[in-house]
């Protein structure tokens, strides 16, 4: 397959990984800064190009992959399906219900598929979490929290953006897990700075109580976390992560039963490139996939709900 990757910030991630994956032949990056674009020609081997027209024109791309700022999303997924290229879309995947619903009618017109980086599906510890849900090792789920925490490191987190650029992630995993969420409470406070917040929203299902909590002002110094805690009828998980940024990352899973305390050792993969490969396989051979548009839709339009019941 050869693959156009739009953007030289994140896409210089994705195009590094995507030099290294077995379904790829050749890869494209589109830039306009030309400095970047040179560096990746020069370190990854890459063919580069500043013409857009390049990109969208050219009949042997087989998969676009948009790694631009958030709201150019629906113009050049929207572009790349009319000209009868498929989508890996970073995520979050849109800002509003009206790109959402024109990259949706785009895929029905055009007969080619947006598939969304939701790669928190493929992160071994939420992973486990899912399929131990499913098959019912510890019994039924009953309750589980998940958490995601960071000083402001990223630019405005505040009320106004957190849940569609922060807790989207954690609405990914959820809406995974329990599907659609109807009944839910939000509580959110920005502690008197206009670009960080701290929000928890609780979710209802009949038979399963799930609650996110997410930090944009945690104190400088404070490594980027994420985990969860999840409850059974016969154990309880525990998986915490830390990155302080300078390299150094600390993590642990940790399973509570009748038999007593064990940390769990889970295959060590990376969740982005997991993603893209499950992506690029399921374009080529035409299957299914667990980052569908829809799934990645179902998350942002939650997302959206309480945002506006946070401002």
């Amino acid at each position: 397959m050869k693959i156009a990757v739009l953007g030289t910030g994140f896409g210089a991630y994705h195009a590094e990984l995507l030099t290294k994956n077995k379904h790829v032949d050749k890869v494209i990056v589109y830039g306009r800064n030309e400095a970047k674009l040179q560096n990746l020609k020069q370190t990854l081997g890459v063919e580069i190009t500043t013409n857009i027209e390049d990109i969208m024109l050219d009949t042997t791309i087989d998969v676009i992959d948009i790694c631009l700022p958030v709201t150019l999303h629906r113009q050049y997924a929207v572009e790349a399906l009319k000209h009868g290229k498929h989508v890996f879309c970073e995520t979050p995947v849109c800002f509003t219900i009206e790109d959402a619903l024109a990259m949706k009618e785009a895929e029905q017109l055009y007969g080619r598929r947006i598939l969304v980086n939701q790669f928190i599906k493929f992160d071994p510890a939420y992973k486990y979490l899912y399929e131990t849900t499913s098959n019912e090792k510890y019994g039924k789920l009953l309750a589980f929290t998940l958490k995601r925490e960071t000083s402001p490191l990223w630019g405005d987190l505040g009320l106004h953006s957190i849940s569609t650029n922060l807790m989207i992630h954690e609405l990914d995993f959820v809406t995974w897990l329990l599907g659609s969420l109807e009944e839910y409470f939000v509580w959110g406070t920005d502690g008197g700075r206009s670009e960080q917040a701290l929000v928890r929203t609780h979710f209802q299902k009949t038979n399963v109580s799930a609650e996110i909590v997410v930090s944009s002002q945690m104190p400088t110094g404070y490594p980027f976390s994420v985990g969860y805690e999840a409850y059974f009828e016969q154990g309880k998980l525990v998986y915490q992560e830390s990155d302080d940024m300078n390299g150094t990352v600390e993590g642990s899973l940790i399973e509570y039963t009748s038999a007593g305390k064990q940390q769990l050792l889970l295959e060590q993969a990376n969740p982005f490139e997991k993603s893209i490969t499950h992506a690029l396989q399921c374009l080529e051979e035409g299957s299914t996939s667990i980052i569908e548009l829809d799934y990645a839709l179902q998350a942002m339009e939650l997302a959206i709900k309480i945002e506006k019941r946070l401002v």
